[in-house]
């Protein structure tokens, strides 16, 4: 069986010693960064922009997973794949024309999520399913780290799964907010293939461990 991927969340990560944090996501186990871009409009803060974005890159040795939170994502697509992204995610609630964005995500050879917000049935996902590469499931409201993890997203996650599973799709499934020990495993088994953890990872005074530890969960399929 195949092992959960990881993508620690640099948003958790010590500020001031940015480099630091990530040299150690390089040279642990974790599969990918996981960068939240913030306008403070779609989401109540704001976080860091391209020149952060780009800066990391050129410090980093596994791939940039980028999740836009901001309103009119359309906007800002070239500039995510110059900076660096290699995966570029976009919130299904702030893009008007969806179809189109994800096509011009992919026209610049990066895969494309969709992010959807914990009050967003899986439903809706359903036509945009077979024109992208990975779904991320908001298991907090999006805005802040260090959220209560919503425990209904353990069923959102299974119903994600059926619904890829009945239209025999290759689409991974992304668990954004609140990802600890106390529910890593029960969203494997629900059917996801990507955590990302944040404050897990930071707080903890031995994160290179953590992120071993969580390496060790399973992936259902």
């Amino acid at each position: 069986m195949k092992s959960i991927f990881l993508a620690p969340s640099l948003l958790s990560a010590d500020f001031a010693d940015l480099k630091s944090a990530i040299e150690m996501v390089n040279e642990s186990e974790a599969d990918m960064f996981h960068l939240d871009i913030m306008d403070g409009v779609f989401v109540p803060n704001i976080s860091f922009g391209f020149p952060i974005i780009s800066a990391i890159k050129k410090n980093t040795r596994k791939p940039l997973d980028v999740h836009l939170m901001i309103v009119e994502p359309e906007k800002y697509i070239e500039k995510c794949e110059k900076a660096g992204a290699y995966n570029l995610t976009i919130h299904i609630e702030a893009c008007i024309h969806l179809h189109r964005t994800i096509q011009i995500i992919k026209e610049l050879g990066m895969t494309a999520g969709v992010a959807i917000n914990p009050h967003t049935p899986v439903s809706m996902l359903e036509d945009i399913l077979p024109y992208i590469d990975l779904v991320c499931l908001m298991s907090v409201n999006p805005g802040f780290g260090g959220q209560k993890f919503i425990e209904g997203s353990i069923k959102k996650v299974e119903q994600l799964r059926g619904l890829i599973q009945k239209k025999n799709l290759n689409v991974k499934i992304e668990v954004d907010g609140g990802v600890n020990f106390g529910n890593a495993q029960a969203l494997a088994d629900a059917g996801a293939d990507i955590l990302v953890t944040g404050n897990t990872i930071f707080s903890s005074n031995d994160p290179a461990s953590v992120i071993k530890e969580l390496k060790k969960i399973r992936l259902k399929v």
